[in-house]
C-alpha cells in the first residue's frame, strides 16, 4: 500500500494460481485495488483424470494404483509426517523409488529429496502439504491423496501439479469418513469461532465432492465460481 502512494501513476498487477470469488475480493481489498479488472482463466484442467475411491485397504490400494505407472513420476500426499515416513518406508521395502518430504525434516534433506525428484532420480515423492510450492516439474503422471484434503482449494492446487506438460495424468483420492472426522476434531480445536465455521464449511464441500455421483468436474469447477455444465467430461470416474 505504501508503494502505491510513492508511485501513484504505476500500473499494478496481482497474480495468484487458485482463488474463489471470496479470495479474489480479499486480494483486491488488501491491495486497495478499487477499480481493478479481473482476468480469470478456466479452472478446467482437461488432461487430469479425476477419481475418488472409498478407502478400505489403503496400502494395497496404493500399490495397485502405482502398478499403473511403472518408472513414472508422481506425488503421494499424506495428512501427517508420521504417515509420510511410514508409507515411504513400506514403499521402499516393496522396491519403489520413494523419498519423504515434510516440515519435520531438515532443510538439507528436504532440498536433497526435492532435487532428486525434480531430476527424475527418484520416482515418488511421499509428502505432506509442505511439498509443492514453487515446484514446476512437467512430467508428473499421477497424484495420489492417501488422505482426504481439508478443503477443495488444497485439493485443486495439489492435483494441479500433475500433467503440466499437457499429457494425461491420473489423480486418485482415497476417501474415508474416519479421516474426515479427524480433520473435524482439529477444526474444533481452533480458538476462533469464525475460523471454525469457515473450515467446517470447507470440509463439508470437500466431503460432498468425494460423495457426489455426478461428473467430478461439476462440483470442483463450480466451487471456484465458474459456470461448468458439461455432463460427461470423459476424464473422471463418472
Amino acid at each position: 500500500i505504501r508503494l502505491k502512494k510513492y508511485f501513484p501513476q504505476a500500473v499494478w498487477i496481482a497474480l495468484t494460481a487458485t482463488a474463489t470469488k471470496r479470495v479474489q475480493q480479499d486480494i483486491q481489498n488488501s491491495l486497495n485495488f478499487t477499480q481493478a479488472k479481473l482476468f480469470i482463466s478456466s479452472f478446467n484442467r482437461t488432461n487430469l483424470f479425476l477419481q475418488v475411491l472409498p478407502k478400505h485397504n489403503s496400502f494395497r490400494q496404493t500399490l495397485e494404483f502405482l502398478n499403473q505407472f511403472p518408472n513414472q513420476s508422481g506425488i503421494i500426499y499424506c495428512s501427517s509426517r508420521r504417515k509420510v515416513e511410514t508409507l515411504c518406508e513400506k514403499l521402499s521395502a516393496q522396491g519403489y523409488s520413494a523419498k519423504p518430504y515434510h516440515a519435520g525434516l531438515s532443510d538439507k534433506i528436504r532440498h536433497k529429496n526435492q532435487d532428486l525428484f525434480i531430476k527424475d532420480e527418484i520416482q515418488i515423492m511421499v509428502a505432506t502439504i509442505a511439498f509443492g510450492m514453487g515446484v514446476n516439474k512437467s512430467n508428473i503422471r499421477f497424484v495420489l491423496h492417501f488422505d482426504i484434503p481439508k478443503n477443495i482449494e488444497s485439493y485443486y492446487q495439489q492435483i494441479g501439479r500433475a500433467g503440466r506438460d499437457g499429457l494425461n495424468a491420473h489423480c486418485l483420492l482415497l476417501y474415508s469418513y474416519h479421516d474426515a472426522k479427524i480433520i473435524q476434531k482439529f477444526i474444533e480445536q481452533k480458538p476462533d469461532p469464525e475460523q471454525q465455521k469457515i473450515a467446517t464449511i470447507q470440509l463439508a464441500k470437500m466431503i460432498d465432492y468425494c460423495k457426489s455421483h455426478i461428473c467430478r468436474r461439476i462440483p470442483l469447477i463450480q466451487y471456484f465460481g465458474e459456470d461448468y455444465q458439461v455432463g460427461h467430461c470423459a476424464m473422471c470416474d463418472f
